[in-house]
């Protein structure tokens, strides 16, 4: 267990899984946190070398779960892309009725749940771009160059995307901690973190991260949508209303100047880049199942959004 994470009361507490998750956030904490070199750093590697490991073995099986369908994907770039596009509403906890109800029925102790695990699991899109770029060819390392500095406010400390997110938390109350936070949410995030550190997944985190911004828009306008229902001033709830407007140019972007390229030049890509969306998609449909079971009891039926 990395240090300054659970202690071994906490991880008592938890089984299986949700051990893995939480044990893996520490270690993701650890690892991207600036640090100082020690004299304890050959016991550093050799820790960080074992959680390496445990990382490994739960990447490969998400890998594994997708790995079918990914290879189903097209290998031409034009088709690609088609497919790539049409994950927006086939893929993996696409339309879920979690986001309708959230923008129309949820009350302000609901939402604020669910924003508390959103915070909690952020990843940090701007770092996990930053990582993955590293080496790539000119034109997608150019378009994740571009979304980076949008996510960086364009240079604009008031304009970058994780302190307006921050902004939220802070002005609602939140309380964002990893040890109340559902384990498929860390998962997430795990996953994250996962495909954009290790550069033998650098194609997945292309993918991952495409599919994001292809999907995001959709339910950042429906969370924004929540907020302004329930009084939340508009400077407040910015972070939403930005992404349910930029993600769709940035959507647009990425798959013309960083997937399509990837594939045109080298087909064997396609597999990889699929994997790593389809990865994505089901730790976010967990996610939103695992929400809708904790806000609405039982197991998160559908008939319970008022939506059906």
């Amino acid at each position: 267990m990395p240090e300054g994470g659970f202690t071994g009361a906490d991880m008592a507490r938890f089984p299986g899984e949700e051990q893995l998750q939480r044990s893996l956030a520490a270690f993701n904490e650890e690892r991207f946190t600036p640090g100082l070199p020690s004299a304890d750093w050959h016991r550093d590697v050799d820790r960080a070398a074992g959680w390496l490991h445990e990382e490994g073995e739960f990447l490969e099986a998400r890998r594994a779960a997708v790995a079918g369908r990914a290879a189903e994907a097209p290998r031409d770039a034009d088709d690609f892309v088609a497919w790539f596009e049409a994950l927006e509403h086939g893929g993996p906890g696409q339309d879920d009725p979690l986001f309708p109800w959230l923008a129309e029925r949820a009350t302000m102790a609901e939402m604020c749940w669910f924003l508390t695990q959103e915070v909690a699991g952020e990843a940090g899109f701007e770092d996990l771009s930053a990582l993955t770029q590293v080496k790539l060819p000119t034109r997608p390392k150019l378009e994740i160059a571009r979304n980076y500095w949008d996510e960086m406010g364009r240079g604009n400390p008031k304009g970058m995307h994780g302190p307006l997110l921050e902004t939220l938390a802070r002005r609602l109350g939140l309380e964002p901690r990893v040890e109340t936070t559902v384990w498929e949410s860390l998962a997430l995030a795990n996953v994250m973190a996962g495909l954009a550190a290790n550069r033998r997944y650098a194609y997945q985190s292309v993918g991952a991260l495409g599919v994001i911004e292809q999907t995001a828009p959709g339910r950042a306008a429906l969370v924004a949508a929540g907020l302004k229902r329930l009084g939340v001033p508009t400077g407040d709830r910015h972070y939403f209303d930005l992404h349910a407007v930029l993600d769709v140019k940035h959507s647009a972007a990425w798959n013309a100047e960083a997937i399509h390229p990837l594939v045109a030049a080298d087909p064997s890509l396609a597999p990889a880049i699929a994997e790593g969306a389809l990865m994505r998609l089901e730790c976010g449909a967990a996610c939103f199942a695992r929400y809708r079971r904790e806000l609405w009891g039982g197991a998160g039926e559908t008939h319970r959004s008022g939506l059906t």
